[in-house]
């Protein structure tokens, strides 16, 4: 492999003369540009960017730590951070955490390791105390879906609570008075504060709250399979359903389909996060809008901002979701 020596003499400068090139100094001639460049590609050499980044004190690198970057929801997450990374002449370094303690810490030292000047952080397994430690360590670090009073005004997060409050709420104005609840099974943040908003709008209207009416699964469509077969086996009174997310809400649908349920004609559907499949589920997803592409790209131009020691104003942190109403929910 040839080094920045070979270089040199196959160019007929000196090491500095080469330096002076790959670091884009004002003091490179251009003919010590045509040289060098032109030595370069004749000899296959790529410049050690660990090394450039010793001497320039920055990688030009975002990391992004993510639950997993195959979920179709955090590559919509990823998608405008990186178009704000290159708009700013950065790359992306992408860790995957699977809500894992120790996996999740391990990918932000990675990404730590790499130099990365900033981070956009999903994190739900470290502890509040942790995070607040790593941003201490990285100024640029900006946590996305998680809410941390200490570090608030590096926070930019979902009001979970209100749009689940807002999904069943939606379902009981259509007239439905026994509502089902399909929970993630996941011990995070998420789970707790959208299934409180779905009791919490059964309590505001008077309605009778049971567990009965709720059951678990993983987050995706076998998940929701699973707990609305189980649900369904309980031979309760249910209208309508109400799911964490559309995913579960998809898995939903199936088993309705299967067991001779019409949607919405016996069974009322709502889910959350309006992803890309919510409109091309039959019939087409009412639901609950997350703007995670909105807040991605806030919290990539906040933690750039943060890097670079800019000034930052105050702006809006807690996003706020919204419905969309489709057709999987009717009056009765």
């Amino acid at each position: 492999m040839a080094t920045i020596k070979d270089v040199a003499k196959e160019a007929n400068v000196s090491v500095a003369t080469v330096s002076r090139v790959l670091n884009k100094s004002p003091k490179a001639g251009k003919a010590s540009i045509e040289a060098v460049t032109k030595a370069m590609a004749q000899l296959g050499y790529r410049p050690n960017a660990a090394a450039r980044a010793l001497v320039n004190q920055s990688t030009n690198t975002m990391g992004v730590l993510v639950y997993d970057v195959s979920d179709p929801f955090f590559g919509a997450m990823v998608k405008p951070i990186d178009k704000v990374a290159y708009q700013n002449g950065k790359h992306l370094l992408i860790g995957n955490g699977f809500h894992s303690e120790k996996k999740e810490r391990e990918a932000i030292e990675l990404l730590i390791n790499h130099r990365c000047e900033s981070l956009i952080i999903h994190s739900k397994a470290l502890s509040n105390e942790e995070l607040i430690a790593f941003s201490k360590e990285i100024p640029g670090m900006v946590l996305i879906n998680r809410y941390i009073p200490e570090i608030a005004e590096r926070c930019i997060a979902l009001d979970n609570h209100r749009g689940s409050y807002l999904a069943t709420e939606y379902l009981i104005k259509n007239g439905h008075k026994h509502i089902g609840y399909l929970c993630s099974s996941h011990n995070i943040e998420d789970s707790f504060q959208r299934k409180a908003g779905y009791m919490d709008a059964l309590k505001a209207y008077n309605l009778p709250y049971s567990e009965s009416y709720i059951e678990y699964g993983t987050p995706d469509e076998e998940g929701g399979e699973l707990a609305m077969t189980n649900l369904l086996a309980k031979g309760l009174p249910i209208t309508a359903i109400a799911t964490y997310n559309d995913y579960m809400a998809a898995g939903t649908l199936s088993v309705l389909e299967d067991n001779g349920i019409e949607t919405p004609k016996d069974m009322s559907i709502i889910g959350f996060d309006n992803g890309l499949i919510a409109k091309y589920l039959h019939p087409k997803l009412t639901t609950v809008r997350y703007p995670i592409q909105l807040m991605a790209e806030k919290a990539a131009e906040l933690s750039l901002k943060l890097a670079n020691k800019e000034e930052i104003t105050t702006d809006t942190l807690m996003f706020v979701p919204t419905l969309v109403r489709r057709a999987s929910v009717i009056s009765i």
